[in-house]
């Protein structure tokens, strides 16, 4: 009796036991389950990085009421929209910003100072893309493809990728300049591809990526994609509805070569032959539906985002910047241009959505740099600007040392706002490098439409933390940069009286559009300061990659889900 009862209440301890324990481990589990569905986000397949060349932030809003749907609305619409997104170093040129943008760092690091430069080791100018031991593939014999990143001194967030994924994941670079596709794509990429028009109108590369086109290139180019561009450029509606810019025939705009006036329509065939043949495109608005219809065709010819690893596209669109540097960023021109970049732009999302699904690709978009309106324009405006002549400059200078050191021979060369010291002469004369700087220092404050300047003293053995000072200092590679470093007057610029340009500090060149789209990225804007250096740091976090070797710039946590 006693060892029944016994029995009944082990039996009910056990049950109890095993009932609690039970519970211990499902509660536990259910609550991870639960929590793990709410954070977790599917691995984007394919990264696609679009760099606008030369597009203000304000042709967002300027033209907003004329973009269609499935453009710049729709990155805006769904995706995330950095408002106050400048540039933080001088200069605003293509090729560095381009490598900015990529390697999330200014040209104090990743050495890109310039478009081109003066080399003070070789006593001679260099491009930043040129690479004379490389050859050109797909045209012979031509200097076009003697190209390579070998110039720019860090990695890209292309290149992280490259490596985080043991060279699985693909990188391809497309622009129709040839620095636009080179510097994205960084130095491990899988191909760079640009625009050659004075031949056939084909795109090449160089045998720094591969040694023959692969077989989707040259059925691109053989199929004469380009010839049908070569048509009528007109306005894609009806002209007179273009009134957020000025009047399709002003003071400052340049014509084609064999037209008379920078006016609608204008005839890409005719003008072909005294334009450069093919190059007559750069120009125009179809530059920008040639590298679409190449994008798309990219995207397919390398099967991008269809295998389990991250791919990485690069376009982008150069044609912005030669319509703005030929008719100014208030031409009708550049508001026709980018009304068809929305369609190009809503044409390309389409082939993702198709070809890798929606949801499956993050997209970011931004400029090189922006530009400045014509000084000619703004003055008749009543607005101050102006234009300034460095060859006056350049012999007031010689004349300037000789009178004080008694030597002509001072100044190796004046180049991008810098000036470079022949030391060499400085030796010979046994004077001190540093009073020579403080020298022109003083006598260029004195000179008419410069406002600022700084020594190579300044910039090495001082911290800026502000201001064009401290824009002046990121962009100063200490290996690279000249000696003394000068700012023009606002809106003061080296150019035409016609026709747009850009490479300041100030914000028309600095503020520039930032958008991100798709996989990982929430819905919203931000009109908190953010930097150009901060977009290859951001994408770095989405992608779970190292960030760039040199990267300055840091994640913009709002733009990420989670």
């Amino acid at each position: 009796m006693k060892n029944s009862i016994l029995l009944s209440v082990l039996s009910l301890f056990f049950i109890q036991c095993i009932s609690v324990k039970q519970k211990v481990k499902t509660t536990p589990k259910t609550t991870t389950s639960s929590t793990t569905a709410s954070i977790s986000t599917k691995k984007t397949k394919l990264v696609v990085g679009i760099v606008v060349d030369q597009m203000r932030y304000d042709y967002l809003t300027r033209f907003e009421n004329k973009y269609g749907n499935g453009g710049f609305m729709r990155m805006i619409r769904e995706g995330y929209n950095c408002k106050n997104n400048h540039y933080n170093y001088i200069p605003t040129y293509t090729g560095p910003g381009h490598a900015s943008v990529y390697t999330g760092t200014t040209p104090e690091n990743h050495g890109i100072i310039a478009n081109n430069w003066y080399d003070k080791f070789i006593k001679g100018g260099v491009y930043c893309a040129s690479d004379a031991s490389q050859s050109s593939v797909g045209v012979e014999g031509q200097w076009a493809g003697q190209m390579s990143p070998h110039r720019m001194l860090t990695t890209t967030v292309t290149d992280q990728l490259r490596l985080d994924t043991q060279n699985q994941a693909k990188v391809i670079g497309i622009a129709i300049k040839d620095r636009g596709a080179i510097l994205p794509a960084g130095h491990a990429a899988n191909g760079a591809y640009w625009f050659y028009g004075k031949d056939k109108g084909n795109w090449i590369t160089s045998t720094y990526y591969r040694e023959a086109l692969p077989t989707w290139v040259k059925e691109f180019n053989a199929a004469d994609e380009a010839e049908k561009y070569l048509a009528t450029w007109n306005t894609l509606y009806d002209i007179n509805t273009y009134t957020e810019s000025d009047a399709d025939l002003n003071l400052y705009e340049e014509p084609f070569k064999g037209k008379a006036k920078p006016t609608f329509p204008y005839d890409l065939k005719a003008l072909q032959t005294e334009n450069g043949g093919f190059d007559v495109l750069k120009a125009t608005a179809y530059g920008n539906s040639l590298t679409t219809d190449f994008a798309i065709a990219a995207i397919k010819g390398e099967s991008l985002g269809k295998d389990s690893n991250t791919d990485f596209l690069a376009v982008s669109y150069s044609s912005t910047d030669y319509v703005g540097h030929q008719f100014g960023v208030n031409s009708k021109e550049i508001q026709d241009t980018y009304l068809r970049l929305d369609q190009d732009l809503e044409r390309l999302f389409a082939t993702l959505d198709a070809e890798v699904g929606k949801g499956n690709y993050t997209i970011f978009l931004t400029a090189d740099h922006a530009a400045v309106h014509v000084p000619a324009f703004l003055q008749d405006m009543k607005i101050p600007a102006g234009y300034f002549d460095h060859g006056a400059l350049k012999k007031h200078l010689k004349s300037f040392l000789n009178t004080m050191y008694g030597s002509e021979n001072m100044i190796e060369n004046i180049s991008n706002g810098q000036i470079f010291l022949n030391y060499a002469e400085i030796k010979r004369l046994q004077l001190s490098a540093t009073a020579i700087e403080n020298a022109l220092q003083r006598e260029l404050l004195s000179y008419d439409k410069i406002s600022k300047v700084y020594t190579r003293t300044a910039l090495m053995n001082s911290e800026f933390t502000h201001g064009i000072a401290a824009s002046l200092q990121r962009g100063f590679n200490q290996k690279r940069s000249g000696d003394v470093c000068y700012v023009l007057d606002i809106a003061t610029i080296t150019y035409s009286r016609t026709g747009s340009t850009h490479g300041s500090g100030f914000n028309y060149d600095t503020h520039v559009p930032l958008l991100f789209y798709g996989n990982g990225i929430q819905q919203g804007e931000t009109l908190q300061r953010t930097k150009i250096t901060d977009i290859a740091p951001t994408i770095s976090a989405l992608l779970e990659i190292s960030f760039p070797n040199a990267a300055t710039g840091n994640p913009i946590e709002s733009v990420l889900k989670n």
